[in-house]
């Protein structure tokens, strides 16, 4: 009776990484706020890299660094990958009381995470022309993407290291050293990106090369500060030893997470590829369109996207101390929240609709496509997240499978052949209301099938292990 009433009292600061107690609400919160500026930050870092290169006035330079984009945006995709597994595992091992097996897991993690970036990073370099000319690169452009883009594939073997921590971090309960961490990072990045660009303060002025140089410093700072914090502030790395011998085990533990969640992370932007290349067939002013829209949508649902990060780890702590009905507390809790700011979100590009696209375009056509789109899909959000929320849980608890199938299931088996048939019956319209109604129809099936196999899961649990614990 004592330990419950314990358990109840509200944790000194220096203990909120322990997700297995307190309020499940407030941790939720405290989760999550911190991701959503940390998220910011990293979208900030390319943001101004955009701006100031925008500043040169120099249209093949511009697209040059466009093309560059997708080629970036699927490397972080794919390395990303390990940094769900290392929030897998740690959370899981923390929550059942393995810390020093924990920290082993860190340190072998961010060395997967290294090696891994590394491969890709040379497999891009080697393969950059042909790769670059396959996305449209021809001779004007190719020049800016030349300069660039072996300098950012050197940054972003540093940045796997300090983001994958990042993950760790937030998995022992602390979001805001992963947030600081990445807007410290994208201010010196802010900083130094003109300097280099246009040579100001006596700095070389190095053009858009200058642009990557600014990365390239920027990581190395990100990765310095990171390691300190990983090492001195949480305690989450193993110092004395590599522990190679536990290296095959820590890699099983990882590695069945990290390559279908880095797969599932490049489900979403293929099919989005999918979207824009049917509805290409309707004229530029629909691909037009959906560019706006989609960037309106990475925004609005940033939020939703922070709290799959923050929820992460409360689930992975309290699935590892089989305390069961934290899990459940978890998922209603972030359920719930999902649906009133999916909701609230759709209110708003509703009623705004043709404002918000009036705001990146004065065509009339496409600002049409983009007030139809608002009115028609974004009411869908609230069950659609559902799928990619459930993925997320799936990959906490371990079964890295269950949250594959969801993801390859909504995008590829209901969404595109969905937007083809949309496509053939009502042109855009058709292809927009397929849309709406894949994420409806995946999230409401989809949350239903989830429920019950989480179910039949903690009955296994509960059969091996013994009843969960009091939450």
């Amino acid at each position: 009776m004592d330990s419950d009433r314990a358990s109840q009292k509200p944790l000194p600061y220096s203990n909120k990484g322990d997700l297995t107690r307190g309020s499940v609400r407030k941790h939720l919160a405290r989760l999550t706020i911190p991701s959503i500026w940390g998220m910011l930050a990293v979208i900030a870092v390319q943001l101004a890299d955009t701006y100031f290169i925008g500043l040169m006035n120099d249209t093949h330079i511009l697209a040059g660094i466009s093309l560059t984009f997708p080629v970036t945006m699927a490397i972080s995709h794919l390395v990303f990958g390990v940094n769900i597994a290392m929030s897998s595992v740690v959370s899981r091992l923390i929550g059942a009381n393995k810390h020093d097996e924990a920290k082993t897991v860190v340190l072998h993690g961010l060395m997967i995470a290294f090696c891994t970036s590394a491969v890709i990073a040379l497999l891009c370099f080697i393969f950059m022309q042909p790769l670059f000319n396959l996305l449209g690169a021809d001779e004007n452009s190719w020049p800016t993407v030349a300069a660039y883009m072996p300098i950012w594939l050197i940054a972003s073997v540093l940045l796997a290291v300090p983001v994958n921590g990042n993950s760790a971090i937030r998995a022992g309960g602390d979001t805001v050293l992963p947030a600081i961490l990445m807007t410290t990072t994208a201010v010196v990045n802010f900083v130094l990106d003109p300097l280099l660009i246009f040579g100001l303060a006596g700095f070389p002025e190095l053009g858009v090369q200058g642009a990557a140089v600014a990365t390239l410093i920027s990581y190395i700072f990100c990765f310095a500060l990171g390691m300190y914090f990983l090492i001195v502030k949480k305690n989450l790395v193993a110092t004395d030893g590599l522990h190679l011998d536990q290296f095959k085990s820590s890699l099983k533990r990882m590695i069945v997470i990290a390559i279908p969640a880095g797969i599932a992370n490049i489900i979403q932007p293929a099919t989005n590829a999918v979207i824009i290349a049917v509805l290409a067939a309707h004229g530029n002013a629909a691909v037009a369109a959906m560019g706006i829209v989609s960037r309106i949508e990475a925004l609005a649902m940033l939020v939703i996207i922070a709290l799959a990060l923050g929820m992460a780890p409360l689930v992975g702590q309290n699935w590892g101390a089989n305390k069961l009905g934290r899990v459940h507390e978890t998922i209603n809790n972030a359920i719930g929240f999902n649906f009133i700011w999916s909701f609230f979100v759709a209110i708003l590009l509703g009623v705004f609709a043709r404002s918000i696209a009036g705001e990146f375009t004065d065509d009339p056509a496409v600002i049409e496509y983009a007030a139809l789109f608002f009115w028609i899909v974004p009411f869908s959000y609230a069950f659609g997240n559902l799928v990619f929320g459930w993925s997320s849980i799936f990959n906490a608890m371990g079964m890295p499978q269950r949250a594959f199938f969801l993801i390859l299931m909504k995008c590829i088996v209901i969404t595109i052949p969905a937007i083809f048939i949309g496509s053939a019956l009502y042109g855009v319209t058709g292809i927009f209301i397929a849309i709406a109604i894949a994420n409806t129809a995946a999230g409401i099936f989809f949350h239903v099938s989830s429920w019950r196999a989480c179910k039949k899961e903690e009955a296994r649990r509960i059969a091996q292990n013994g009843e969960p614990q009091a939450a």
